[in-house]
């Protein structure tokens, strides 16, 4: 899809499900890292944005955050990436450390030494392996505590629940790990576990309320906190777009968005203009060959209605051609796939796209696209192996396609090899040097990998690389889209508004570039109602565009 289309968590290329709501040719989005880090694994274009999801909030509201969770002792001193899968130590003071004389007291001190002992038991049969044998110790050191001791009670609880995760008994971790938040509220390991254990549950609002507590309280340091407060709200956001929208009639997306989607593919046949002897009646006597083919091709009346925008009626004229197995059936079977994506009807563009491709008799250029289209088709339904298989089996039969690299470096960069999707961009620029989007993508790429690897020096030949390329390309917007997203990550917000208002002055009808506009002024002047102002003229734009209700279904959420 070109500049401008919207990525979802896995999506990419060429899938072009409805306006916005999956990728097309040059779209993809940034965030963060590694393996799914939703920040950055919605990959190139104007596709989601870099603060999707929970990051657009959370970052919204972050200074202020930072200011309530600052000096909170255990809370907000956790290291980024921390993890939280071994129970824990000792909690109490060791025996004789200031407890009072008497008989009491000494009392006390046994019934807590004996629970300590079972807790440390416990560990270790926790560490052997052996989670049942673990459970009945923290099990015996729960009822052998006094119940004043709530540090250590709680601890007892929160690895005892530790225990159960490892046995995929989620009910029974969110139980302990409730039991231990009410006796010590601010426990950071005990709200994180049983936040995974409500995502298993599929409790997703209490998911989210637990994760957004733990990210506060470690003031949004730590990444796998944030992974998982991202991926809840983009969820709940999305069932509140359906819930609220599941009533709308689906419709073609836009004409700016389907003619930004076909911008993408340059070997790519069913795009090409017709060529002057396809025509139905320009040059030619009505009563000859062009009356024949304009009663008889409805592949070619398909070709002349999208050079006319009167996309409605392609669907129906390749139907035509295809059972009529008339002269142009197989492109007649790609480009009424392509529409069947475009629409947002993948089950029906499968068919037609394994057809194409098992016609070994057909033009290699038609196979690969329906390769490329397939691929990414099975990346939006997150089968990341299928859809690496089909990018393969392109580049192996038509290794000179630009577009086969084009679009598995987008793929590459939703997988997280970013150095596969540099060498993929490189290569698609070879054979087409004048390849904007590439040319931006590969510059996104290595930002990427700057940004995750901490390296100031390349961050910075990045960004110059982002203005080599928009001088180059002054018309190209997905340049200006991906600046953006780079220097909102930099917390360059007003020359990122500059690049979005670029955008938007060169594809005045994208509606998704709308939507990063909103997201950034919640992340910059936390301008709520602008925001929402922005996204609701996405709407306006194109009311199809499923990013732009999502984002709306997430801040709905959110607030």
């Amino acid at each position: 899809m070109a500049a401008s289309k919207p990525v979802e968590a896995a999506v990419v290329a060429a899938a072009a499900p409805s306006s916005g709501s999956g990728v097309g040719g040059g779209g993809a989005t940034a965030g963060p890292g590694t393996g799914g880090l939703p920040r950055w694994q919605l990959a190139l274009a104007v596709g989601a944005p870099l603060l999707l999801g929970a990051g657009a909030m959370y970052l919204w509201s972050r200074q202020r955050r930072r200011r309530e969770a600052g000096g909170r002792g255990d809370a907000g001193g956790l290291k980024r990436n921390s993890e939280r899968k071994t129970p824990e130590g000792r909690a109490s003071p060791a025996p004789g450390s200031g407890h009072p004389e008497g008989s009491g007291a000494q009392l006390e001190m046994n019934s807590l030494d004996r629970a300590q002992a079972a807790k440390n038991k416990g560990n270790k049969y926790f560490k052997a392996g052996k989670y049942e044998q673990a459970i009945q110790c923290y099990t015996e050191a729960i009822s052998l505590c006094p119940i004043e001791k709530n540090a250590d009670l709680s601890t007892f609880y929160q690895n005892r629940a530790a225990a159960f995760e490892q046995l995929q008994k989620w009910k029974e971790v969110a139980q302990d790990c409730t039991k231990a938040v009410e006796l010590n509220p601010k426990y950071v390991k005990a709200l994180f576990r049983r936040a995974k254990a409500h995502e298993k549950l599929d409790n997703k609002k209490e998911c989210l309320e637990d994760v957004t507590a733990v990210c506060i309280l470690e003031g949004f340091q730590n990444q796998q906190s944030m992974l998982l407060a991202d991926k809840v709200l983009k969820l709940l956001g999305k069932e509140k777009a359906k819930e609220k929208y599941k009533n709308r009639e689906p419709l073609m997306p836009s004409p700016q968005f389907i003619k930004s989607y076909f911008s993408s593919f340059t070997d790519d046949i069913i795009s090409q203009p017709m060529l002057k002897g396809e025509k139905s009646d320009e040059d030619k006597d009505k009563e000859g060959e062009a009356s024949e083919v304009k009663e008889n091709s409805g592949y070619l009346r398909a070709k002349q209605y999208m050079e006319e925008e009167n996309y409605d009626k392609i669907i129906s004229e390749c139907s035509k051609e295809i059972d009529a197995q008339g002269k142009y059936m197989a492109e007649a079977l790609l480009l009424r796939a392509t529409f069947y994506l475009l629409i947002g009807n993948a089950s029906a563009a499968k068919p037609d796209l394994d057809k194409v491709i098992s016609l070994k008799e057909a033009n290699v250029k038609l196979r690969a696209n329906a390769l490329i289209k397939r691929g990414s088709m099975y990346m939006q339904q997150q089968q990341p192996l299928l859809s690496t298989q089909d990018f393969n089996m392109a580049a192996d039969i038509d290794p000179q396609n630009a577009d086969v690299y084009h679009h598995r470096g987008q793929l590459k960069i939703l997988l997280d090899q970013v150095e596969e999707a540099v060498a993929d961009f490189d290569e698609c620029i070879r054979l087409r040097p004048e390849s904007a989007l590439a040319q931006a993508q590969k510059c996104f790429a290595l930002y990427r990998q700057a940004y995750t690897g901490n390296n100031s020096s390349q961050i910075q030949a990045a960004m110059k690389g982002f203005e080599e390329v928009i001088k180059k390309f002054p018309r190209c917007a997905e340049g200006y889209a991906l600046y953006a997203q780079a220097l909102t990550d930099q917390q360059q917000f007003g020359k990122a508004d500059d690049m979005y208002d670029k955008c938007i002055d060169l594809e005045p009808d994208n509606a998704t570039t709308y939507v990063h506009k909103g997201l950034l002024q919640l992340q910059w002047k936390q301008d709520l109602d602008r925001g929402l102002e922005l996204i609701s003229k996405a709407i306006e734009i194109d009311n199809k565009c499923d990013f732009a209700y999502e984002t709306m279904g997430t801040i709905e959420v959110q607030r």
